[in-house]
């Protein structure tokens, strides 16, 4: 297609001279396809954002006043220019690309459907149009920028009125209405969306507040919904509830055609900040600093934070100071492409490079430990439990069977003991429990579609939780007549009473969750019927539910069972009588519980046979000593040759001398002197040596794929299957791990659903990885954090009811308050978030996630917005400043 000359000269117009145009920019593919030629003349006629009367147009033209005036009114439908009503007449504009062209067009979203290239045309100006000009742009002379949060803004200093969105909120009281986002809708039609939707031109999902004569343009073409001064605020509330960033345009000091709700990673202004790595063209005059004394590390700032800006640290003592180095910034820096963030949606980071607090990051879900324990410690449980279920929708249950990764790290171990965290975690939900007053989120959107989620264990009922936070209509179904999973059917009583286990599920209830019991997926349903049924996506989570066998001989005699197979009929109070003596092959917790169970049943003489020495074995210590409590033997380093049998019934088992578990690889790589061997008489065997996936006749007709044993293939970031609208999660997709790990994959997979079932939606892009990395323990300062104010007070320990003791009630009791007091009082407190205020952009989205009053903003600038016909001027005298800075920086190194 051959360069039209009359386009270019409408695209340098347009632009101002501030972008290089040419036939391949996107500020001349933006109009290549539809623009005519008479319509570029109405165009070049107008002189830039100055109002113009058709009938000036006409003149200038030469068209005829009727001809000039249906020409400018598809101008104004399609967006190129704006229209108002002034004195009962049609007054037109001419606008710049942006803000004005390319939103305005993206707004009439029939015409992006017929013309795909107008959204990529904006996504190509806000990065390779911008590449040679965002660098020299300083402060206030960007097209956009942000305001902050305003009750984050400090009453102690003066506050400007262009500061404060209740400016524009109060100067266009009668004009505001509410829009698609434009951003949004651009990364959906780029297949790029971060899960942010665009919404729609009403109250409910309009995310774009227009003001003044731009609201009244949409609101009379249909494209926007009018909204209430009052209405306004309490979306700027929501916006802010969500985590929206407010900007505002520049073209007009004092004056701004909308309040743009950005999200991080989905905003073209802020990520053309974020691109090329210049916050002054965005930053507002705040920034925001912390109170290490305050913080907790609780990270919720961080994962807010639109230009990760803060990340977390470490405030403890250490040997060799921590020294963190601010960003460069253009201002004093040459810049050039090895400068630039290009992948800034994807390698957002949540921990500086000397590490944070080891809690946060060994545990599988980065539950902030040392922020609940921090409001429990002020008495605060309700604070306490909603910072948990952030992350963890089930902390009565996990402070009972929790493999406690947090305290196996904690920093006061390295001291003395760790922090008893699990049961300060316990006693925080126990408290809810108590009350009978029931946590429940509030949920922040209506999205209204229907998932399935297959499977009631913690992987399935903690995606459940978050879907339907999150707004969608979830429905569990659940093979058993019960729901819960192996929470309710794979540990016994005695570790974690069922009534517990019921109060957590029943918040989902709550939260208007639906249970299907007794349906078993693949068989009474299955998964294409559900389909038609209107389910939008599947979350499998049927666990590992079976038991596994070693194939030796003799295991399917009389008398021998699986131990998961045992600890189910218990608890779903099946008829099982032991006597004699019980064998139980295995040396994990499961195996414990099996073995404790089975003192309960009726085993006179219960042992238990292992492959690992007692320092390898994978129960943990407090297991093994509660199993040695009730008389339970165990015997280290054996594995079963043959179960011996007669009649058809189990009578003893042979085994032989394991010498080495592990290869030098340390892979499971048993090793036996098969000439050491003894036997050992059995009334009943208990395999409780792994457990297995039963798919049953679930994935028939579907395209999931299964590998090593028997697990399904998924992607380990999204979870997603080869077929597109499964998901899994939890034991299926691991193998067997612990619940605490099947709960953070759970919530994981309900943000891959929602982001799937909306169109132009990517898994992966602006998704936070969850990077975490502890601090080096190495630098520690011991000397130093037992001087300074150190509690000496040793770790609180659970007293034990005796009159539970052998029985199937938990014998455990919680802390007493008093007990809770001593123990919060013990966290060293190491974490705290580190500000690198280069790269902040004061926008104070943080101080609204900030229970511990740890960050605020304070003024550091004084600059005002310029105006769009003084910025040559502006960007002119900016590059000689620039300049000189540039040299003095060198010189000085």
């Amino acid at each position: 297609m051959a360069v039209r000359k009359n386009l270019i000269e409408l695209c340098e117009k347009i632009s101002d001279g501030h972008y290089t145009i040419d036939e391949d920019c996107a500020e001349y593919k933006l109009f290549e396809n539809w623009i005519t030629d008479d319509q570029i003349a109405v165009l070049l006629a107008m002189d830039l954002l100055q109002p113009a009367f058709p009938e000036s147009i006409a003149e200038a033209t030469g068209f005829s006043p009727e001809k000039t005036l249906d020409l400018l009114r598809e101008l104004a439908d399609i967006g190129v220019i704006a229209k108002v009503e002034k004195f009962g007449m049609e007054v037109f504009m001419m606008l710049v690309y942006a803000p004005g062209v390319f939103e305005f067009m993206l707004v009439n979203e029939e015409f992006c459907n017929e013309h795909p290239e107008v959204p990529r045309c904006f996504q190509g100006h806000a990065t390779k149009s911008m590449e040679n000009y965002i660098a020299g742009i300083p402060m206030g002379a960007g097209v956009m920028r942000t305001i902050p949060v305003e009750k984050a803004i400090p009453t102690t200093t003066e506050q400007i009125d262009f500061d404060r969105v209740s400016y524009y909120i109060e100067q266009n009281k009668n004009h505001i209405a509410l829009l698609p986002c434009q951003c949004r809708r651009v990364r959906r039609f780029m297949n790029e969306g971060g899960g942010d939707l665009e919404g729609a031109a009403d109250f409910e999902t309009g995310m774009c507040m227009f003001l003044g004569m731009a609201a009244d343009m949409f609101v009379a073409n249909g494209r926007g919904f009018k909204i209430t001064k009052e209405e306004a605020y309490a979306k700027i509330k929501y916006f802010e509830e969500i985590g929206c960033v407010h900007q505002i345009t520049t073209l007009n000091k004092g004056v701004s055609v909308a309040i743009c709700n950005c999200m991080p990673g989905t905003c073209l202004a802020l990520g053309a900040t974020q691109y090329f790595n210049t916050p002054d063209a965005s930053r507002s005059n705040y920034e925001a600093v912390v109170n290490a004394e305050n913080c907790v590390a609780c990270g919720q700032c961080v994962e807010t934070c639109p230009n990760n800006a803060l990340k977390l640290g470490q405030k403890v003592c250490t040997k060799t100071p921590i020294e963190h180095t601010l960003a460069d910034l253009p201002r004093d820096t040459e810049w050039g492409p090895e400068k630039w963030n290009v992948n800034y949606r994807e390698n957002r980071e949540n921990v500086v490079e000397t590490g944070t607090a080891p809690c946060k990051t060994t545990c599988p879900a980065h539950i902030a430990v040392q922020g609940y324990i921090k409001k429990a410690a002020e008495g605060n449980y309700i604070d306490a439990l909603e910072l948990i279920k952030k992350e963890n929708p089930f902390p009565a249950i996990c402070g009972r069977i929790c493999p406690h990764n947090c305290e196996n790290e904690c920093t006061r171990g390295d001291i003395d003991q760790p922090v008893a965290i699990d049961e300060i975690k316990k006693f925080i939900a126990d408290k809810e429990l108590e009350s009978g007053f029931q946590f429940i989120p509030k949920k922040l959107h209506n999205y209204g579609k229907s998932i399935a989620v297959i499977g009631s264990g913690p992987a399935g009922l903690s995606c459940a939780y978050y879907l339907a936070a999150d707004g969608y209509k979830v429905t569990v179904f659940e093979k058993q007549r019960v729901v819960g999973g192996m929470m309710m059917l794979g540990i016994p009583s005695f570790r974690l009473e069922k009534d517990v286990v019921r109060a957590e599920i029943d918040v989902l209830r709550q939260m208007g969750v639906e249970f299907r019991t007794n349906c078993e997926v693949g068989k009474d349903v299955t998964i294409a019927e559900l389909r038609k049924q209107g389910f939008e996506a599947f979350y499998i989570a049927i666990g590992a539910q079976a038991g596994r066998k070693l194939g030796i001989e003799g295991e399917d005699a009389e008398g021998v069972m699986s131990g998961v197979e045992f600890l189910r009929k218990i608890n779903l109070c099946k008829t099982v009588k032991l006597s004699g003596n019980v064998v139980v092959i295995g040396g994990g917790n499961v195996a414990i519980d099996v073995a404790r169970t089975a003192t309960r049943t009726g085993s006179e003489n219960t042992s238990m046979y292992c492959l690992e020495s007692e320092k390898e074995m994978p129960a943990l210590p407090e297991e093994l000593e509660e199993a040695r409590g009730e008389g339970i033997a165990i015997n280290n380093g054996w594995g079963p040759k043959r179960i011996i049998v007669e009649d058809g019934k189990v009578t003893g088992v042979e085994f032989k001398k394991c010498i080495s578990v592990f290869d030098k690889d340390h892979k499971f790589n048993p090793q036996y002197d098969e000439s050491d061997v003894i036997t050992v008489p059995a009334d009943f065997v208990i395999m409780s040596v792994g457990q297995s996936i039963d798919w049953g006749n679930l994935l028939d007709g579907e395209k999931v794929e299964l590998g090593g044993g028997n697990t399904a293939k998924a992607d380990s970031l999204t979870y997603q299957t080869a077929q597109p609208d499964i998901f899994v999660g939890g034991d299926v997709f691991t193998g067997p791990k612990f619940a605490i790990d099947a709960i953070a994959a759970g919530k994981e997979g309900a943000i891959s659903i929602h982001r799937s079932v909306w169109p132009g939606q990517s898994l992966t892009i602006g998704r936070n990885r969850r990077i975490f990395k502890s601090l080096d323990k190495d630098n520690l300062d011991k000397d130093a954090i037992k001087a300074d104010g150190f509690d000496s007070t040793p770790r609180q320990r659970p007293l034990y009811r005796k009159e539970n003791a052998g029985s199937f009630h938990d014998a455990r009791t919680t802390f007493t308050e008093e007990q809770l007091k001593k123990e919060t009082a013990r966290c060293l407190g190491c974490g705290a978030t580190i500000v690198d205020k280069n790269k902040c952009i004061g926008c104070g989205v943080c101080t609204t996630r900030c229970k511990f009053d740890a960050i605020h903003l304070i003024r550091s600038y004084d600059i005002q917005s310029v105006e769009f016909f003084d910025r040559h001027e502006a960007l002119a005298k900016y590059a000689e400043e620039r300049q000189h800075n540039i040299t003095v920086r060198k010189a000085a190194k």
